[in-house]
């Protein structure tokens, strides 16, 4: 009989090990470095499917407004890839850390948290106008 409870619970581990979902990312933090107020505000985050059934990405919320994420609406079958995209607006200006966080059923870890960084800077100096420049002539 022990024996017997030994195996059920070995194979119902074995089971359960199977079953499982996984989600590894590349990298959970994007830097964007120094962009140009208007630039384009779209990173990603790639992942696979590490475990060996289907993973579903439930929900992707931003931190804020100026942060929106575009994620799968379908299950990610076990070996295959997806993409998470982040929008930040870049028409703000000055530094900024934003976060979006995944609620999946990843049996490791349901929810995860991406972080993207950077700094939007104003147009540079010195860039000249069309009122400023040498072929104007003035009549």
């Amino acid at each position: 009989m022990k024996k017997l409870l030994i195996a059920c619970i070995a194979f119902l581990g074995t089971n359960a090990l199977v079953s499982a979902q996984k989600i590894e990312f590349e990298t959970l933090e994007v830097n964007y470095g120094k962009v140009t107020k208007g630039a384009n505000g779209v990173r990603e985050f790639k992942f696979k499917n590490t475990g060996a059934a289907p993973l579903v990405i439930e929900n992707a919320q931003g931190s804020c407004g100026c942060t929106v994420p575009d994620y799968p609406r379908e299950p990610i079958m076990p070996g295959a890839s997806g993409v998470i995209r982040v929008k930040y607006d870049t028409q703000r200006v000055g530094a900024f850390t934003k976060y979006v966080t995944l609620t999946s059923n990843s049996t490791d870890n349901t929810s995860t948290r991406l972080t993207i960084l950077g700094d939007v800077q104003d147009e540079p100096a010195g860039v000249p106008s069309k009122e400023n420049t040498l072929f104007n002539k003035t009549k």
